[in-house]
């Protein structure tokens, strides 16, 4: 199962705690990145840009084709078509939040390099959901609105989903 959203809606921390309580394999796409590329993902995106980045993105989401278990995808993964494809091979989960609460969850975060010299996260995350929203609905089976709900809850929902 795919989840997919902005950061800050709770797609790893969620998605972990879902994954454990379900007994189930949990991957998170940032943190495969950085691990094959030995630095984090803002070091990645200062050394090879967003298309850098992005291809090893493409590359960890083709290798998890078939995986068993939870993945929580980079906000920006469903920008590639064949990404979108990989998962849509499985169930996708949209967890879906609006900016200002985006907002308040990521602020300024330096690890993020979306927002590295926003003046305004909420315009910046704002402008990104802009982009992404027709992709993520096209690709999700299923949507988990978090605004009012903190990852507990959120796990809850996905679990059920799991669940079926």
């Amino acid at each position: 199962m795919w989840l997919v959203g902005m950061m800050g809606t709770g797609k790893t921390a969620a998605g972990r705690i879902a994954a454990n309580r379900l007994g189930v394999a949990f991957a998170d796409t940032d943190q495969l990145v950085e691990a094959a590329a030995g630095r984090s993902v803002a070091e990645l995106w200062e050394a090879e840009g967003e298309a850098g980045f992005r291809e090893r993105e493409r590359v960890v989401v083709s290798d998890l084709g078939g995986f068993e278990g939870l993945i929580a995808t980079g906000g920006g993964a469903v920008l590639d078509p064949a990404n979108r494809a990989v998962m849509r091979q499985g169930t996708v989960v949209w967890l879906r939040a609006s900016p200002p609460v985006l907002a308040k969850r990521v602020g300024l975060a330096p690890n993020r390099p979306l927002l590295s010299g926003a003046s305004s996260p909420a315009d910046s995350l704002a402008r990104l959901l802009e982009e992404r929203d027709g992709l993520y609905d096209t690709v999700a089976n299923h949507v988990i609105d978090t605004d009012e709900l903190d990852v507990e809850r959120i796990a809850r929902r996905i679990e059920e989903l799991w669940s079926g």
